[in-house]
């Protein structure tokens, strides 16, 4: 049986193991170490180069023990700002943080659930087929850890990815998204002597900001404006302001009238400013949709009932590595561990549910060694 103890004290030292974007080497390291403890061996898959970071991502291949279709399990090692110098709070068995950082359970609950469910699966010698494990790095920047890797090794194509959010729920859907950044150019000029002779390109990209459609949109779109940058002193007309947003939509139309949205804010306020703009655009991810009929579903909720929970098959706003492994062939969904407030300082995770969660995939497991 898991054992709680165990998975506060995994979960605890993982939460303080700083792990940003790009930096996830450390936390890579000690997942390794506890995968050997009991006989699973993890390697760097190579690619903290590709993605610019310290480490690639973490890959550990399980044998099966009966003759069954390979199965994916992925969680993701990154972590959102700030997370560094993570002090997690007990309050019986609730963890949260001291309010300087995120707690970081988006996704080291996912971590410790994998972890857990392995050395059960391990140590009590269960019934499970081929199974290939992933920690990604790099998630939270646009899934580029998973981005890089060679799909052309594994052999799996249906997998359960473990992430935030309210256990038992799994994520059936999610949308695609695309990146937009927007460089507007002015004309620079003293602003004190002479500013009739500059074009303000902050003003411009103003404008061009209050005339987008941004926050929720429909019940299938949502849009932001989430950085800008321009200008070189007080005193100075700014010849430059960068401003970089992103749109997402389960409808591809929808996305992309958005889009068309956003270029032409952005050439009008130009245009009546005497100013320019180049606006490029990049996808991050594209949307996917599992039916109810399908694998990962009907074992998901089968599995989630084995173990006392009640499934609750949703659509998100959000990405995740399910994205990726649904768009290389992989059929997936989500699992939610139990992490809430991600990516702000109230975070908090129950340990309960991250015990259940494990429970919830070593029963995952266990079913995809018999059902077909």
């Amino acid at each position: 049986m898991i054992e709680l103890q165990q998975v506060v004290a995994d979960l605890t030292a993982l939460l303080r193991i700083d792990s940003p974007t790009y930096r996830e080497r450390a936390a890579a390291e000690w997942m390794a170490a506890k995968l050997s403890e009991f006989g699973v061996r993890a390697e760097d898959d190579g690619q903290g180069a590709a993605v610019g970071g310290d480490s690639g991502n973490l890959i550990a291949p399980l044998p099966g023990t009966v003759e069954a279709p390979p199965l994916l399990l992925n969680a993701h090692l990154d972590n959102v700002p700030p997370c560094e110098g993570v002090q997690p709070v007990p309050d019986a068995y609730v963890i949260r943080t001291d309010g300087r950082t995120v707690l970081g359970a988006d996704d080291k609950a996912g971590c410790i659930a994998i972890l857990s469910a392995l050395r059960e699966i391990v140590t009590c010698d269960l019934p499970h087929p081929p199974l290939e494990v992933i920690f990604t790095v790099a998630e939270e920047v646009g899934l580029e850890g998973a981005k890089a890797l060679d799909f052309r090794k594994l052999r799996s194509k249906r997998a359960f990815v473990a992430e935030s959010g309210t256990l038992g729920t799994i994520t059936i859907a999610a949308p695609s998204a695309e990146r937009w950044e927007a460089v507007v150019h002015g004309k620079a000029a003293h602003a004190g002597v002479c500013p009739e002779r500059g074009i303000n390109a902050i003003r411009i990209a103003a404008e061009a900001i209050a005339a987008l459609r941004i926050g929720r949109l429909d019940d299938e779109t949502t849009a932001n404006v989430g950085l800008i940058q321009g200008g070189q002193a007080r005193n100075i007309v700014p010849p430059e302001c960068t401003v970089v947003g992103e749109a997402r939509s389960h409808h591809p139309r929808k996305l992309s009238d958005h889009l068309k949205h956003v270029r032409s804010c952005f050439a009008a306020a130009a245009a009546k400013n005497g100013g320019t703009v180049d606006l490029t655009v990049k996808p991050s991810y594209h949307a996917f949709r599992i039916q109810p009929d399908e694998w990962p579903l009907r074992v998901a909720e089968q599995a989630a009932r084995d173990t006392g929970l009640e499934p609750q098959p949703r659509p998100t706003g959000g990405g995740s590595d399910a994205n990726v492994f649904n768009d290389n062939g992989i059929r997936c969904v989500v699992l939610c561990m139990g992490a809430h407030e991600v990516h702000t300082p109230n975070e908090f995770v129950d340990t309960r549910d991250v015990l259940q969660g494990a429970q919830w995939l070593v029963r995952a497991v266990e079913l995809a060694a018999t059902a077909r």
